[in-house]
């Protein structure tokens, strides 16, 4: 199967302390040659850190993986997708109520483009922490120190 998938997209809103995203990486390049994560830029969604923050930490993360390239867009996921000439998509699940809403947007996705997309779940130890749950207890200036693994 690998030999016939060339690039995959890792999309959505990918911050760069978000637990479980790594251990997702690492599953995507199992069956992807090329990985590329695509932060999705919204300039009307809040999110905890800029755009530039986001990129400079995220690809930091994963500088020294030739097979991973890091960068944003704008518009519709699949319309970058297919400049991008991808494969296929793969979307991170944390929790089921994730895999819901993912997998309406996959229905939506496929039917537009034709684009497949692989869902790839988070290690059950980072199932219960989202990065609206993150926002969410930042908001209301809770401790998180334990939730945020660190960046190397």
């Amino acid at each position: 199967m690998k030999s016939m998938i060339r690039n995959a997209l890792f999309s959505g809103t990918f911050d760069p302390f978000t637990i479980g995203h790594d251990a997702i990486v690492k599953r995507a390049l199992t069956v992807a040659e090329k990985l590329i994560i695509g932060i999705a830029h919204n300039s009307e969604k809040k999110t905890l850190f800029t755009l530039q923050e986001r990129l400079e930490s995220i690809s930091n993360l994963y500088v020294s993986i030739d097979n991973i390239c890091v960068t944003s867009y704008e518009g519709l996921t699949v319309d970058y997708a297919k400049q991008m000439e991808i494969d296929f998509l793969i979307r991170g699940v944390r929790n089921l109520n994730d895999y819901e809403y993912e997998k309406t947007l996959a229905e939506v996705n496929r039917k537009l483009s034709g684009i497949e997309t692989f869902f790839l779940f988070a290690e059950p130890a980072y199932a219960f922490v989202s990065s609206s749950l993150i926002r969410e207890l930042i908001l209301y200036n809770k401790d998180i120190s334990n939730l945020i693994p660190p960046v190397k």
